[in-house]
């Protein structure tokens, strides 16, 4: 194993309940001993949690809940989330960040999250990597009022891993891996989900083959996990001993050889037929413009649908179309037609469409099914309304239907991220 491992000095850095902190901040609060949500208690009961600060945390309130889910005896404060707001703080972060490192050495995992490669910083700074995380640390809660845990490690996975399973414990929210720790740090892992990269579904296949800890995995036959799951099953295998060749500058310019857009929504209240059909519209229209803007074609739709909590279940679908398209009615069409094969009639709480299999938009071969005038006189209109939009607002052109009680679209057309700017 020994010629397979990386010896750097990696920092994974991870903005404690980024969220319901900034809140703290703005507020003057102490985010360790202020019973704070971040959820817009507008929406209802039923309206999803989006954080909830380290105090709360540490009495085991989970960071994803419903507002209903929440404890009544607390004195919570409900703050209505602002995503323009923690963008701009994390700007500010990113900024303090970039002044112990360079661009290159840094790379933004999420909006609360980076890994920074400081192995060329630690003679400058005299100081080990501990240390220099420390100095970080440091600075994020007396200049911004943030607070953070940090790995520290040889490679990327080792910092991710120290970062999640130990860092959030130690007294000084850094913790430190290397080789050496991985058979009595990780190896004793269980679940296996608690593994940074290891999902549900993995779990359970992994499960199935008598796997539960993570040294279960490091000990398996190599060669069965590859032939089980490809290449995922060795470098799974490689992961629990600890090795992960990545580097950020080779990060910086990788480029991913297969793309797909999407787009979901967990809506205000439970949806039936036809009052979905709206919904569907208004985002298929927003994947259309997503193909149209980055002059791409999809082949393939599909479509999720969750069914409402006191039912469960839900289903998902796709189709492959003779060729690619960005027109939003073909689309459409097509989420349609897997909705009425494959629903139950069931009130529905979720919905997700995505489109993949993209490709560069060239010449489009009409069938003698499809109605060429209309499907140009469509594109033409689409291009104008782009036109629009890129000058005066989303808003400013909306289907008729969008003014509906059951539409979404000028709301979400006012959010970030599907919350409150």
């Amino acid at each position: 194993m020994e010629e397979y491992r990386l010896h750097r000095h990696f920092l994974c850095i991870d903005l404690k309940s980024f969220y319901a902190s900034v809140e703290c901040v703005l507020l003057g609060l102490d985010p360790f001993s202020t019973p704070l949500v971040v959820a817009d208690v507008s929406r209802g009961s039923g309206s999803i949690v989006l954080a909830v600060s380290p105090y709360l945390k540490a009495k085991g309130m989970p960071g994803r809940c419903r507002i209903h889910e929440l404890p009544s005896d607390l004195g919570i404060i409900f703050q209505k989330p602002r995503m323009r707001t923690y963008l701009e703080f994390a700007t500010r972060v990113i900024g303090l960040y970039l002044r112990f490192v360079s661009e290159e050495d840094l790379h933004v995992y999420s909006i609360d999250e980076v890994f920074l490669d400081v192995t060329s910083y630690l003679h400058y700074y005299q100081m080990d990597a501990v240390g220099l995380a420390g100095v970080i640390l440091q600075a994020l809660r007396e200049e911004i009022g943030l607070y953070a845990t940090c790995g520290v490690g040889p490679n990327m996975l080792l910092a991710k891993l120290a970062l999640d399973l130990e860092s959030k414990q130690s007294p000084d929210f850094i913790a430190r891996w290397d080789y050496a720790d991985v058979p009595a740090k990780l190896w004793p892992v269980t679940p296996l989900s608690k593994m940074w990269g290891i999902g549900h579904q993995m779990e359970r296949h992994l499960n199935g083959l008598g796997l539960s800890t993570i040294g279960d995995i490091a000990h398996y036959d190599l060669r069965v996990l590859k032939k089980r799951f490809g290449v995922m099953g060795e470098e799974l295998y490689y992961h629990t001993h600890g090795i992960d060749m990545s580097l950020l500058q080779q990060k910086a310019t990788f480029k991913p050889r297969g793309k797909s857009y999407g787009i979901g929504q967990t809506l205000f209240h439970d949806y039936h037929v036809p009052d979905i059909f709206q919904v569907m519209l208004e985002m298929t229209d927003d994947l259309a413009k997503r193909l149209r803007r980055s002059g791409k074609t999809a082949r393939t739709i599909a479509l999720g649908i969750g069914y409402s909590k006191a039912i469960g279940g839900g289903f998902g679908r796709q189709v492959s179309l003779d060729q690619g398209t960005c027109h939003a009615s073909v689309i459409f069409q097509a989420c349609l037609d897997l909705f009425r094969q494959h629903d139950d009639g069931s009130p529905i709480r979720r919905i997700h469409i995505s489109v993949s299999q993209l490709v560069d938009k060239g010449a489009y071969q009409f069938s003698l099914f499809e109605d060429a005038a209309q499907l140009v006189r469509e594109q033409r209109l689409y291009d104008t309304i782009d036109q629009i939009h890129d000058v005066y607002g989303n808003n400013s052109v909306t289907r008729a239907s969008s003014e509906l009680e059951t539409s979404t679209i000028k709301a979400r057309n006012r959010m970030i991220g599907g919350h409150h700017v």
